[in-house]
């Protein structure tokens, strides 16, 4: 009789450890993405106000926010030990409370810089290592290869950060609200860190199972350029589509709550982004996430009315996420002896595309005197990344890689 019951037990013990393990992604996005990260752009008006600082001031800690998440990119790339990247997985979860609680501490401008900057590193650590570490996990137990669900924490993050300042807005000063949201990080940082289980020393199923498959090279440089196109879609549309709606008569003052819409959509849209793939294979779901995100773009280029962009923030938030961790399952698959690392080049491209892309919409906005050209300039990138998908030649790694789901 106990022979008869062990099957059982065994997989619900797997299947709570499962869900154990993408808690921990779930939580380690929440703290290093929503708060570490996003969390400064609606507190800033208030520090704006409260500690008097400038605009120029603001804009640099952005750019140095970025320049750490770059850093910790390229530091990802860099490292090949997946003992030493669980490490710094770790390590940076507690970077990511400590610069959140420090932001309150002083006001010095230097010192912000520094804190904002660990704080883009850390962003690091659930959107690649985190990842990584769960695609290793999901291999070795014989689990299909999606990140849908922890990446629902990356929206997760976003309404976490647009929530909070508004309920603390009354209650606390600017200071308050930085060392009150640390204290809160501590939260997703406990099933962040003790959840999140450490490589295996050897994949189980052997050395075949974890021979990388690289596509050939158009592939790869096709797939790239999408993901640099996405990268366009996604900063263009964070920088002017929010900042349009939140200027809506009707939504004045509450651009808190248009980034709430924007999470809002990419909760539960990331693990039906897994689904889609399932059925119509990744690069046919990859299209029809970068299709969703022109249309969002489109919207903000062509409409004023509140209802409809309120749509187009929340499809914003449902095709960027599904993009990402769409592309980072592919890339992982594609490189499952190091995933962390490969997905770490691919978050380069993205990266370079949100250098690139504020400074010239940036110009297209001043010189035609409205976000229009800009956004649309922002869709015929992300057409162009489209065109890129449907380029890419079919090869026997990419069959192989849309058959490991």
């Amino acid at each position: 009789m106990s022979s008869i019951a062990a099957p059982p037990t065994a997989t619900t013990a797997t299947d709570r450890e499962a869900a154990k393990v993408m808690a921990a992604g779930i939580a380690s996005m929440v703290l290093t993405v929503g708060l570490a990260r996003f969390l400064y752009t609606p507190l800033l008006p208030v520090m704006q106000e409260q500690a008097h600082l400038s605009v120029t001031g603001g804009g640099w800690l952005a750019t140095i926010n970025y320049a750490g998440y770059m850093t910790g990119t390229l530091l990802i790339a860099a490292i090949g030990d997946l003992r030493t990247r669980f490490l710094f997985y770790r390590a940076l979860l507690v970077i990511a409370v400590i610069t959140t609680a420090a932001m309150g501490l002083t006001t010095s401008l230097v010192a912000w810089a520094v804190l904002r900057f660990l704080a883009g590193m850390t962003a690091v650590g659930a959107l690649l290592l985190g990842t990584g570490l769960m695609l290793a996990w999901l291999r070795h137990h014989g689990r299909r290869l999606e990140l849908g669900v922890p990446f629902g924490g990356l929206g997760l993050g976003i309404v976490v950060s647009g929530l909070l300042p508004m309920a603390m807005a009354f209650r606390l000063d600017w200071a308050g609200e930085w060392i009150a949201s640390g204290l809160f990080g501590i939260v997703f940082l406990i099933p962040a860190w003790i959840w999140m289980p450490m490589p295996p020393q050897a994949d189980a199923a052997g050395p075949a199972a974890l021979a990388d498959t690289p596509p050939v090279a158009r592939w790869m440089a096709l797939f790239v350029a999408a993901y640099f196109c996405a990268g366009v879609g996604y900063v263009v549309s964070a920088t002017f589509i929010v900042a349009l709606v939140a200027h809506l008569p009707a939504l004045r003052g509450m651009g808190n709550l248009v980034w709430v819409v924007v999470g809002l959509g990419a909760i539960p849209t990331a693990p039906l982004w897994d689904r889609v793939a399932r059925r119509t294979g990744d690069i046919r779901a990859l299209l029809a996430a970068f299709a969703l995100l022109t249309l969002s773009i489109a919207i903000g280029a062509t409409t004023r009315g509140v209802a409809l962009s309120l749509v187009g923030a929340a499809l914003y938030g449902c095709s960027f996420n599904g993009i990402t961790s769409m592309t980072l399952t592919i890339i992982g698959r594609l490189y499952p002896r190091n995933p962390s690392k490969a997905m770490a080049r691919m978050t380069i491209s993205f990266g370079a595309a949100q250098i690139i892309a504020p400074a010239v919409s940036g110009y297209i906005a001043a010189l035609t005197g409205s976000y229009d050209g800009a956004l649309w300039m922002a869709a015929a990138v992300m057409v162009t990344g489209m065109a890129c998908l449907l380029l890419l030649p079919r090869r026997r790694t990419q069959a192989a890689a849309e058959a490991a789901a």
